[in-house]
């Protein structure tokens, strides 16, 4: 299992996140290699505050997430960030380097969260920035980069809802990624939000799984969401 790619973050944190998605065992060596490989971009240049950065042609073209949308500019920057901190807690690596990285990252964007938090209009510990933002911050707090984790998801949960779109869809909420956030909670609210989606989800979990990667993942997230629902 090729889990570092050497010139792309996005990739590499996309075959963490493809390993735990599917259930599949990496070795703690090799947990080890990718926690520090991933812990050397933190604060370089171009990432987000002090989060991980990508490589310039990340930052030039953007990047997919792990459902298949594409983001590009300060969205990509900062996802890629967050993404990268809950590639790390998923390694649950115990090196030293890793460990301060993350520690480092965690504690700017906990304060950015909270001072945005508190200014008006937003004053919402569950939100950040946009739509997209906010699902990459979900996830890092469903893989414990965050305290108050359930206040954090019922508040922007309550944020998604008042976003929907009456079509079964949430406005500036990319589907898919909303979805894989929505799947990893227990919480009532975010069943609601499933059931609210869930033509679309059954829709794809009845048909055949396409062939490129992002397909596959939809397919089998909208099979694991359906059990939810």
């Amino acid at each position: 299992m090729t889990l570092i790619h050497t010139r792309s973050l996005s990739e590499t944190v996309d075959a963490v996140n493809e390993a735990t998605f599917f259930g599949h065992a990496i070795s703690a060596p090799d947990r080890r290699e990718v926690a520090r490989w991933i812990a050397a971009r933190q604060g370089a240049p171009g990432a987000y505050g002090q989060l991980f950065a990508g490589f310039p042609s990340e930052s030039a073209s953007g990047i997919r997430l792990f459902t298949g949308e594409r983001v590009t500019s300060a969205s990509a920057r900062h996802i890629l960030g967050e993404e990268s901190c809950r590639a790390l807690l998923l390694l649950e690596s115990d090196d030293a380097m890793a460990t301060a990285a993350l520690n480092r990252a965690m504690a700017w964007i906990i304060d950015r969260v909270e001072k945005a938090a508190s200014h008006a209009p937003r004053n919402n510990a569950g939100v950040f920035c946009c739509g997209k933002c906010t699902v990459g911050v979900w996830r890092n707090i469903l893989a414990g980069g965050f305290d108050r984790p359930d206040q954090r998801l019922r508040l922007g949960l309550a944020k998604l809802h008042s976003m929907r779109d009456g079509r079964g869809e949430w406005r500036a909420f990319p589907f898919w990624y909303t979805v894989l956030a929505l799947a990893d909670m227990d919480l009532d609210e975010a069943r609601t939000e499933l059931r609210y989606a869930s033509a679309r989800i059954n829709a794809e979990a009845k048909r055949a799984a396409g062939a490129s990667p992002w397909a596959k993942r939809r397919n089998a997230l909208s099979r694991a969401a359906v059990k939810r629902l």
